[in-house]
This record gives C-alpha cells, sequence and structure tokens, in this order.
C-alpha cells in the first residue's frame, strides 16, 4: 500500500520506511515557532517545572510577537519582555514587529517535506509549500524544544481533486470558505487536507497559503498542497532548498475523496457566528456594516493588498465604516509602500496599520462594540471573535470587504 503527501512526510520525521493512519510515531521536529500567544507561560514552565531545563537545538527555534504588538496594557508588556530575554540568553531567531508570525515562517524557513510545530493553530499554513504544520499547545512546546521531538498519531487523509480555475471576481477565500461550508467546521476532524489536481496546480503559492491556512477551520490536522515547481520557484527565490517534494502514491488510501470544480465556486461569506455557515454574497441579505479589515495570516499579503488598491482607487470608504488594513509582514508592506497601494489606501479613507494579527485576535486594534458588525478577511468569526460577545462577523474575501467598506453594507465586488 503506497502513502499520501503527509504519510510520507511523517515517514521522514520518524526516519522508518512507511506509516499507516492510526499509528504513533515519534517525530524529529524540523522547526518549532511559537509566538505571544503563549511562549511566556512555555518559559514559565521552562524555567520552573524542568530539574535540568535545556534547549535541544535552538537554531530550529523561532520566536515571534505578533498579537499584540505594540503592547496595549503592562501585563502584555512583561510577557513580551520575558521572550525577548530569554530569546536574547539562548539567541533564539527572534522577531518583534515584523509580522504575523506563519507569513514571516513562509518568508524565511518552511521547506518542502518538512514537519514542523508551532504553538498557533493557524501553523497549517505551511501546507502551502509542501510542508507539515501543525499547532500545538504550549506543553507540546516545551517538549519540542527541550527533546527536538514529539509525538504523532498519523492521521487518515482526505483528498480534495480540484479541476479547472477560479473565475474571474472568484478568489482562493472563497474557495477554501465553500470547502468547509461543504464538508462542516468538523468535516476533516484530525485528519489531513490533501489539495491535488490540475485545479490545485493552478493556484499561486499566495492562493495555495489561503487554501492551507483555514484547513484547521474544518477540524483538520494539517492541510497540504500537491508541491510542484511553483513551490521550487518560490523557496529557491528566498535562498533556500526545494528537496523532498512529496507526492501521493497511486495507491495511496483515503478516507474520502472530493471532486470540486473551481470554474463552479463563487463569491461567499461566512455568517456569525459559525464559520461553515456559508452563502453566495447575495443572499447575506442588506447587512449594513461598522467595521471592516483587511490582513490577518490568511489574506494580508501583497496580492489582497493589489486587489483593494484596485477596487479604493479614485474612491472614498463609507462614511460610516472604519476599514483597518494591516499588511501581513514589513516585507509586504514595503512592497505595498513602493507600489503606491498604501497612498490609495489613506486617501481613501482606509487606517493602515502595522504588520500584526490587528483585528483578527480582536485584542489590540480595531475591537468591535456591543452590536457592531464587522466584514473581515480574519480567520474566524464565532461569537466575540473580535470585541464584545453580542458583535457580529462576517467572513468574506478581500474583494467582497473592500466593496462592502465602501457600500456600507456587505456586497460582492
Amino acid at each position: 500500500m503506497g502513502m499520501t503527501i503527509g504519510e510520507k512526510i511523517i515517514a521522514r520525521a520518524a526516519k522508518v520506511p512507511e506509516v499507516k493512519a492510526g499509528e504513533i510515531h515519534t517525530v524529529e521536529l524540523d522547526r518549532l515557532m511559537s509566538n505571544d500567544g503563549t511562549t511566556h507561560l512555555t518559559i514559565d514552565m521552562y524555567h520552573n517545572d524542568l530539574k535540568h531545563p535545556k534547549i535541544a537545538d535552538k537554531d530550529k527555534l523561532v520566536f515571534i510577537i505578533d498579537h499584540n504588538i505594540p503592547a496595549e496594557n503592562p501585563k502584555t508588556a512583561e510577557a513580551h519582555r520575558k521572550m525577548r530575554n530569554f530569546a536574547r540568553e539562548h539567541d533564539i531567531a527572534f522577531y518583534e514587529g515584523k509580522g504575523v508570525c506563519h507569513q514571516i515562517m513562509v518568508e524565511d524557513y518552511v521547506c518542502p517535506g518538512e514537519l514542523i510545530m508551532g504553538a498557533d493553530s493557524h501553523t497549517c499554513t505551511y501546507g502551502a509549500l509542501g510542508a507539515f504544520g501543525t499547532g500545538i499547545g504550549c506543553t507540546d512546546f516545551l517538549y519540542g524544544m527541550v527533546t527536538g521531538t514529539s509525538w504523532v498519531m498519523v492521521p487518515e487523509t482526505i483528498r480534495f481533486e480540484l479541476t479547472g480555475k477560479l473565475r474571474e471576481g472568484v478568489y482562493a477565500r472563497d474557495l477554501i470558505l465553500s470547502i468547509i461550508g461543504m464538508v462542516g467546521a468538523n468535516g476533516c476532524n484530525y485528519k489531513i487536507m490533501e489539495f491535488a489536481g490540475e485545479g490545485a496546480h493552478n493556484l499561486s503559492i499566495n492562493e495555495r497559503l489561503v487554501l492551507c491556512n483555514l484547513a484547521v477551520e474544518a477540524g483538520a490536522k494539517t492541510g497540504i498542497v500537491e508541491p510542484d515547481e511553483k513551490v521550487v520557484e518560490y523557496v529557491e527565490s528566498r535562498g533556500r532548498k526545494a528537496e523532498n517534494l512529496f507526492v501521493s502514491d497511486e495507491d495511496a488510501r483515503f478516507e474520502k475523496v472530493y471532486h470540486i470544480n473551481l470554474d463552479e465556486i463563487e463569491p461567499v461569506v461566512a455568517r456569525p457566528h459559525l464559520i461553515d455557515d456559508v452563502v453566495p454574497v447575495e443572499e447575506a441579505g442588506d447587512v449594513k456594516i461598522d467595521e471592516a479589515f483587511l490582513g490577518s495570516c490568511n489574506n494580508g499579503r501583497i496580492d489582497e493588498l493589489r486587489l483593494a488598491a484596485e477596487i479604493l482607487k479614485g474612491k472614498k470608504v463609507h462614511e460610516d465604516v472604519r476599514f483597518l488594513i494591516a499588511p501581513a509582514s514589513n516585507e509586504v508592506y514595503m512592497q505595498a509602500l513602493d507600489e503606491g497601494l498604501i497612498d490609495i489606501f489613506m486617501e481613501a479613507g482606509a487606517m493602515v496599520m502595522n504588520s500584526n494579527c490587528s483585528v483578527c485576535w480582536g485584542s489590540c486594534q480595531g475591537v468591535i462594540g456591543e452590536g457592531e458588525v464587522l466584514i473581515s478577511t480574519g480567520t474566524r468569526n464565532f461569537k466575540g471573535r473580535a470585541g464584545h460577545p453580542d458583535s457580529y462577523v462576517y467572513l468574506g474575501s478581500a474583494a467582497t470587504v473592500t466593496a462592502s467598506a465602501i457600500a456600507g453594507k456587505i456586497v460582492k465586488r
């Protein structure tokens, strides 16, 4: 019996010839990432709960402050200070104010075939480059940090065979929300979502990042797009080697196979308070909005910023709407500056934030109040995600968010 992409990555990390779904293996980790959400807790456990604390390989660790940056209160400031000091003491790669953790990892670290664990649920983003990225808690991160290993129960794989191309005005964001709407928020619990076929290869690296990033919102352990020459080109352009481009064997076993024609995907939104309550934009109803957000690890890259600028140019944000834009990294921000996109945003009345998790995190920027409505390119829309528990979050593409910011209500481009 052959193996799937995910199974091959686990087998490589476990140093065994093959693995099967349901087996439990000890794996050597290629890299570990942690952000300011929980790193301070890991550090506390390292100092207080270990008899002989040590770090297995500091070169495999990356610490990133991105969730609450700059610090909004003394408690956060102390957590940040703890991260800085620990990273400095142990010579750990450290990023502060440079962008969202997953964007930085993709820009600077991720390679095909790697097994990477991150203390953030959207670590599954790395599957866009043919890697196995998965989220863990701070206790598991501590174990990985001091041993260089972890354990994995090999997940079943669900294959999404994609054909065709997305039509004009339809985006990868619409595709993944449509898939989640189809399978449900629990439809891929502890599964690998494997995206393959002609349609997958038609997607750009940015579109693949969008796809894999939200795999966890269907309950998946990770999402992986079958790697190809686009992955090789991207990784090598960043000064890294593109090795271990695994593809599933012809006789690999899949728990289920979905066939999706990209030509049939249409602009959609996910309605409050469930990410799988997905409908065409026109069916959302006459929904007035108070705030719009463009950014996050899912949708804050240069492609989305260019699209937003194209829609906004020569127009104004609606007088009743706050439109916040947060580039996913400083590299993206600088590129947007060079291309004149920031000028367009400012002239239209949008607010451009520093590169961070921003409104998606619902903690330090653009928090919405009771009864307010937000349309967002963020990752989640559960009750209270972006502020008050009695507020409402709709999720849509960058095009839908920008068009809605201009119209003052939810509309498609």
